[in-house]
């Protein structure tokens, strides 16, 4: 496994797998930068891992805003002259049906979900290839694979991080590029569902679910291969679920 002490920045982490992963990462002594809306809940996360030995840094990022990921990035370089690795984790999941025309929603997904992890890749692939190395690390879900009711615009969203991501890996020939495709996980996406139906029928889909912790022990499995290995996906999914 590679030892290499690594700048990593992870988009998301003021809570779930976000959280779970700067947590984890940091505890094996890797440089973090870590991003999210929540400042105070960055704030607090960063002071304790600083703490117990840690080497984060935080700061304010909406992943929509494709000059506030540029800048996020940048605070990586002008800390540590390198981004060796990013985990485009940030994401939302108002489920509904389509006939609920929750077309605000609809338009959330797409600019978190897709384009959010296109302005990552944006921002860090340039420092990437003059580096001639780097890994990018999408968080897509088992609805990148399958297809429930209520969650056809999620899951189009989720399909599309699959297929970016394996663009990149096509088109990259010293790039590592790695897709985190979780099943149910302990998390606040399902938070964000406004329509009433489909937040009843999915709080009784999520009795069954794995930590966020076990999706931070994928994701450092991948960074943790040599650069001649590319772990290209990993599903994770709760033993007991069907889907």
């Amino acid at each position: 496994m590679n030892t290499e002490r690594k700048v990593i920045l992870v988009t998301g982490a003021s809570s779930g797998i976000g959280e779970a992963t700067a947590r984890h990462l940091a505890a094996k002594d890797h440089h973090l930068v870590i991003g999210a809306r929540r400042t105070d809940r960055l704030d607090k996360i960063a002071a304790e891992l600083n703490a117990a030995g840690g080497s984060v840094t935080f700061a304010s990022l909406d992943v929509t805003d494709l000059g506030d990921v540029r800048a996020f990035a940048q605070l990586a370089m002008d800390e540590h002259g390198r981004i060796d690795v990013i985990v485009n984790n940030a994401g939302v999941m108002p489920l509904s049906p389509l006939e609920a025309l929750k077309i605000d929603e609809w338009n959330q997904m797409i600019d978190v979900n897709i384009r959010g992890v296109l302005h990552g890749i944006a921002a860090v692939l340039p420092v990437m290839k003059k580096q001639g190395r780097g890994q990018v690390i999408n968080v897509s879900s088992v609805a990148g694979h399958l297809i429930w009711p209520t969650c056809a615009v999620y899951s189009a969203t989720k399909h599309a991080v699959v297929a970016i991501s394996d663009g990149l890996r096509q088109e990259s020939t010293n790039l590592r590029v790695t897709v985190i495709s979780p099943g149910v996980t302990t998390s606040e996406l399902a938070r964000t569902i406004t329509h009433e139906e489909t937040a009843g029928f999915i709080d009784k889909f999520r009795e069954v679910a794995i930590p966020a912790e076990a999706i931070a022990k994928a994701i450092a499995f991948a960074i943790d291969q040599p650069d001649d290995v590319d772990v290209n996906e990993i599903i994770v999914r709760p033993t007991a679920s069907p889907n």
